[in-house]
């Protein structure tokens, strides 16, 4: 029995991927956001609960990242065909949660091609996933970086559109090249040779994970302090701190 534990935890990460679909196309992109941060949270905790009952399995790596593929990989390319779409089509509404389908963009969208563009995220999400799976040297540490962390970049767009809801950041994120930029930057990032390390506990040792706890004590006061604009700034902190440890091996 507990050899399916962390697979239902997986189809729940999976669950939640498909409701962020649904609200990524009616444009609601907080709760797009909400359901894609839940399921992150169930993807870290069904290799934790692997790890745990060490029931470890080539299917649930393969469901896991089938289920990646839609939370980490189809929703953020849906989110940046959004934002694509408003930078051509009057902008952020501000009142997100009350937006329905026929309020957005897609009416007045005909054929233009340039939201489309941003589905460029979910082909490289998907190169990227069947690459880690093909790869055993990624256990410890990702080459590339990983697609939960890539999503929430591109999440964090909206929701700084909407919680900071500042003219200047509202200019620059709903700027076309500036979309199309980050759009090159995320596909790159996710493909790259960049070795970053991986939040995985062997124990709870501060000697053994110096790297990740200070990691995640300076992400949590960035939070705490710059809410959702810190987002952006934990991801480059992590490539950073992963290339700084890098050159110290």
């Amino acid at each position: 029995m507990k050899r399916h534990i962390p697979n239902l935890i997986t189809l729940l990460n999976l669950f939640c991927g498909c409701v962020a679909v649904v609200f990524a196309v009616l444009n609601q992109l907080e709760l797009a956001a909400f359901f894609v941060f839940l399921g992150i949270v169930f993807d870290f905790f069904d290799g934790f609960a692997a790890r745990l009952l060490n029931v470890k399995s080539d299917l649930g790596l393969q469901l896991d990242s089938l289920a990646d593929m839609v939370t980490s990989g189809l929703v953020p390319g849906i989110v940046m065909f959004q934002l694509l779409g408003m930078s051509m089509h009057g902008g952020w509404n501000a009142d997100l949660s009350s937006q329905v389908a026929n309020d957005t963009f897609w009416a007045g969208l005909r054929v233009a091609p340039l939201p489309f563009f941003g589905f460029l995220i979910t082909l490289a999400s998907g190169y990227r996933l069947a690459k880690f799976n093909i790869d055993e040297n990624q256990t410890s540490s990702f080459v590339g970086l990983p697609t939960p962390a890539n999503t929430l970049l591109i999440l964090s767009l909206p929701l700084i559109l909407l919680y900071h809801n500042n003219d200047f950041l509202n200019a620059i994120i709903l700027n076309q090249w500036f979309l199309i930029g980050i759009t090159l930057l995320s596909a790159f990032l996710l493909n790259s040779n960049i070795k970053l390390f991986a939040l995985k506990f062997k124990n709870w040792s501060f000697n053994d994970n110096s790297q990740r706890y200070i990691f995640l004590i300076v992400g949590l006061v960035l939070l705490a302090t710059m809410k959702f604009l810190a987002i952006p700034a934990i991801i480059a902190l992590y490539i950073l701190s992963s290339l700084v440890g890098n050159m110290g091996k």
